[in-house]
């Protein structure tokens, strides 16, 4: 709701809150004046004590007496405020103002945080980078406990020491002040908000997935700038980010996003049930105490004389007995019962909602039902805590104002309730991709006026986005191929998908847009060239850290842009000499609009990202750091490629050098790209040293593919390359030949894990399948990872890895995959002129048969239907001459039995035996074979040309 105000606005609001907080604070310790407003004789003031009143605790009337409104304020209106805001007006709406949040900002703004020192080896340069918390260490993945266990101890400390002593709350609160402005000198960010603050589990109870009147962050935005995110005002009145990437995914970008991910996590049930019972358990312990609601209603607890003598007073007080057990004990104890039974209590109502909503709707996913979960127990609590919360206050209105009120908070709570309940995470995922689309609609400047009778594109809802990207009569083609490309771009520059899993989780936007698979991969690799570094998965890439690098690189912009005077070739020299450390960044950039190392402390840059963000400020040399990159990929390629030519012995088979060629194809394609991207290098570069390397280099790694690159009539690259670089890439490619290498197993099986982590699942699958047969341990691990992860999209893969996993050395009974079948079948020449689809169709549909040993497959003269491809064990052609003379001739794999005679419609020229042990066959029913040829022109083409040549070479033996 406040996401769009200025921050400078919103740093005011936020002093004069801090400020007003403060005051609030110092009347705790002294406050001549409220207690006058609550005198009994002040009969104009709403808050004087009525002597008529008794509120009884534990069987006796509390004797009051006038007292300072600051705890009865702060426990009365401000807290039972700030959980009204955060379901009402969002997560945003809070942390934009929150006093205590800005306090913890105080040494940031004061460029006085603690930095950690680090010295660049090589070059002795000193560089200082701000401390931030790991998302691998201890309280990177133990926060959200300690929050809450923080709360605990918080709301503990309320029942027992603060409700009503203003002394210890006012210390209390300074203290707490005190830790966040002290966290916020020890770590960058807002680490306090994000790791420590007792508050940040409330708020993400109330205020997330979203609240019922906040921003979106991730739909229809035309602004970098989202929610509450961290920003700096600019001094041309616009603003950038701020954002040090202290944590991921953030809250203050994306509520909605962060909810998503958290919500996978065993610690979020802590947090919904425990917290549930946390409420529950706080306002019960005031009747357990007191044996009455009265006491809580009145609010007579926020000014109670003498909570720290009534320590070691009984703290219960039941069916009007006091139980001896001291306050001190039974306060804590009775919010751990109520946290721990509301936990064990929601575990159990968790699965008995669960097993009742998948029998009605099966289709749900674990997902799903626990976001509905959650949010039922959001609108129960704050429902609840409203019974109670501010009653002392609600109380002294008229009656028709406590039921208006009453009636605003349950159906603002609905409206929350009816707006939250159907969210999910594939809806979330679908509007952050139509929005990613609306974006590339803009930026290709695609004329979708006359479609949207008025409305603006940002309007659209993401199906209506959709529903336009198909119907557009100008958005085909290549313009959908470049549209798809932005958006896999951003997803992966933003951390939303990495290249393994950006097939499976674009797999609906690639849909929409109809971008093949094989297309994605173009795509993918053509980034890869682009930006070598895109695709690097030791990168740890989030939205979080892609704005933080992206303002710095901005401010560096600026910085480099207001230097123009020096001219682009002279600074482009001096910015030379910084990559090759001959000078420093600092000698180089003057300190106008701040120093660069300055600028680096600000947004949490390291050394590594610093020396990056400026090599690439300088075309030359971060051309020759990706041609090296892409060189480095090349070669890793050539050396797959020659391994997959000359595999072990052990592969050197028919159906699996099959498999070999499907993956030599994958490889063939992204050197395809790369080798492209290489010679768009050495289109912008000069003829020197440098541009001879490349070229040799190329034409050595690529002697496959360049060939074919250079012939392509519509690339040009004949004309787009000079003669020299022209002249000696095709003399190099004559001088370049494989030698064929010696191929260990080892080696082999580090390539096919290499090759495991391609996006393209049927490269994974021959990979797994490929690996397995060379180390059956080694295969298994891999297909266990592979079914214990997401990425399961493809039937065959999945198929494949569980047939792995569960087969063991002592299996009687061959199991052939749908894998193994399309390899069988590919590998065999009667079907090599069958289209992919086709050849992928029927091996699911062929049968696997098996014979024992001595057992006839068919007599001599007998009609065959089906056609019989031999996989495994061995067979023997028995042929009875006229003189009554036997032939008998073996059969070994890979064979069919009966080619001529199927196509031929012939009798058996011979009776088949089973001369091995066992034999396993694939069977191919005639009709499915005769279809197939009626089908396909090319494939019936292709078997005529096939049995032609047989019956001339059975004819030429005859003769």
């Amino acid at each position: 709701m406040l996401a769009n105000i200025p921050e400078k606005v919103m740093h005011r609001v936020r002093f004069g809150l801090a400020c007003g907080w403060l005051i609030l604070i110092f009347s705790l310790f002294y406050d001549p004046i409220s207690p006058l407003l609550t005198h009994f004789n002040a009969y104009w003031s709403p808050f004087k004590l009525n002597l008529d009143t008794c509120v009884k605790v534990q069987g006796t009337c509390l004797e009051e007496q006038p007292y300072g409104l600051g705890s009865s304020l702060f426990w009365g209106l401000i807290v039972p405020s700030g959980v009204f805001i955060l379901l009402i007006f969002g997560h945003e709406f809070w942390r934009r103002i929150c006093p205590l949040g800005f306090m913890s900002q105080i040494f940031r703004a004061l460029g006085k945080q603690r930095q950690r020192k680090r010295v660049n080896k090589e070059t002795g340069k000193t560089h200082y980078e701000l401390v931030k918390i790991k998302s691998n260490s201890w309280l990177g993945k133990n926060h959200l406990k300690l929050q809450m266990g923080l709360l605990y101890v918080g709301v503990c400390g309320r029942l027992l020491f603060y409700d009503s002593n203003r002394i210890v709350l006012g210390s209390f609160l300074l203290f707490t002040i005190g830790s966040a402005i002290l966290v916020g000198y020890l770590y960058a960010g807002k680490t306090w908000c994000q790791y420590f603050c007792p508050m940040a589990p409330v708020q993400a109870f109330y205020g997330e997935p979203r609240g019922l009147l906040n921003s979106i962050a991730h739909e229809g935005q035309k602004t970098l700038i989202t929610q509450s995110m961290c920003r700096r005002p600019n001094p041309d009145g616009t603003e950038s980010s701020a954002c040090v990437a202290c944590n991921s995914p953030c809250v203050d970008i994306d509520a909605e996003r962060a909810y998503w991910d958290a919500i996978k996590k065993p610690d979020y049930k802590i947090l919904y049930y425990s917290y549930a019972g946390l409420v529950f358990g706080f306002f019960l312990y005031y009747y357990l105490y007191s044996g009455s609601w009265a006491y809580l209603l009145s609010g007579a607890w926020t000014h109670q004389e003498n909570q720290l003598g009534l320590l070691f007073s009984p703290g219960f007080y039941i069916f009007n007995v006091a139980i001896p057990i001291p306050r001190l004990i039974a306060a804590p104890l009775t919010l751990a019962a109520s946290m721990a039974g509301a936990y064990f209590l929601g575990i159990q109502l968790e699965k008995v909602y669960k097993s009742y909503q998948l029998k009605r709707n099966p289709s749900l996913n674990n997902q799903q039902l626990q976001h509905q979960i959650f949010t039922l127990t959001t609108f129960w609590v704050f429902n609840f805590f409203f019974i109670f919360a501010g009653r002392a206050y609600i109380s002294k209105f008229p009656v028709q104002f406590q039921y208006l009120f009453n009636l605003l908070l349950v159906l603002a709570s609905s409206l929350w309730l009816y707006r939250t309940w159907s969210r999910s995470s594939e809806r979330y995922s679908r509007e952050s991709l139509a929005n990613r689309l609306r974006k590339q609609l803009n930026r290709l400047k695609v004329d979708v006026s006359r479609f949207l009778e008025g409305r603006s594109l940002d309007l659209l809802s993401a199906d209506e986005v959709y529903v336009l990207a198909k119907i557009l009569p100008g958005f085909t083609g290549d313009k959908r191929l470049e549209a798809y490309k932005g958006i896999l771009r951003d997803s992966l520059e933003e951390g939303y998908v990495n290249s393994a899993s950006s097939l499976e989780v674009l797999q609906q936007m690639r849909g929409e847009l109809g971008v093949s698979e094989q297309e994605h991969l173009t795509i993918l690799t053509e980034l890869g060239v682009e930006d070598p570094e895109l695709l690097d998965p030791n990168q740890q890439r989030s939205r979080e850290n892609q704005l933080r690098l992206q303002s710095f690189r901005q401010r560096i912009r600026g910085m480099v842009g207001s230097k123009r005077r020096r001219g682009a070739k002279g600074l482009g020299r001096e910015l030379l000499k910084v990559v090759k450390k001959e000078k420093s960044v600092s000698d180089v950039l003057d300190k106008e609009g701040g120093s660069v190392e300055s600028l680096s402390r600000e947004y949490g840059i390291t050394l590594e990202e610093e020396n990056q963000i400026i090599a690439n400020l300088d075309e030359e040399s971060q051309l020759e750091r990706r041609s090296n990159l892409l060189l480095q990929q090349l070669q890793d390629l050539y050396d797959i490629e020659l391994t997959l030519l000359y595999p072990p012995e052990v592969l050197n088979i028919p159906h699996l050098r099959k498999g070999l060629e499907i993956l030599r194809n994958t490889v063939s394609q992204k050197q395809k790209v790369i080798a492209k991207g290489m010679l768009k290098i050495l289109e912008q570069s000069d003829s020197g040293t440098k541009g001879t390397r490349l070229v040799l280099a190329l034409a050595t790694l690529t002697p496959n593919v360049l060939p074919h690159l250079l012939e392509n009539h519509d690339q040009k690259w004949t004309e787009r390359l000079n003669d020299i670089y022209l002249s000696r890439l095709k003399q190099q490619l004559k001088l370049a030949e494989l030698i064929p290498p010696k191929v260990s197993e080892e080696l082999m099986i580090s390539y096919l894990e290499t090759l495991l982590s391609e996006p393209d699942s049927l490269t994974k699958t021959v990979s797994l399948y490929l690996l397995n047969k060379l180390d059956r341990k080694r295969g298994q691990q891999q297909a266990s990872q592979l079914l214990d992860s997401y990425l399961m999209l493809n039937p065959s893969l999945k198929e494949t890895a569980q047939q792995i996993v569960a087969e063991t050395e002592e299996q009687e009974t061959k199991i052939v995959t749908p894998l193994e079948r399309l390899l069988y079948l590919s590998s065999c020449d009667l079907l090599k002129g069958l289209r992919a689809e086709s050849l992928m169709e029927l091996s699911y549909q062929v049968p696997i048969k098996e014979y024992s040993e001595s057992e006839i497959i068919w007599e001599q003269g007998e009609v065959i239907k089906d056609l019989f491809l031999l996989l495994d064990g061995q067979v023997e052609c028995h042929q009875i001459q006229e003189d009554d003379t036997v032939i008998v001739d073996e059969l070994e794999p890979v064979n069919f039995l009966n080619k001529l005679e199927i196509l031929g419609n012939l009798e058996a020229i011979a009776t088949v035996v089973v001369s091995s042990p066992k034999a396993c066959f694939l069977v191919i029913e005639g009709t499915i074979l005769n279809e197939l040829i009626e089908q396909d022109k090319r494939f019936a083409r292709a078997v005529i040309e096939q049995e032609s040549r047989q019956l001339k070479h059975l004819k030429q033996l005859v003769s």
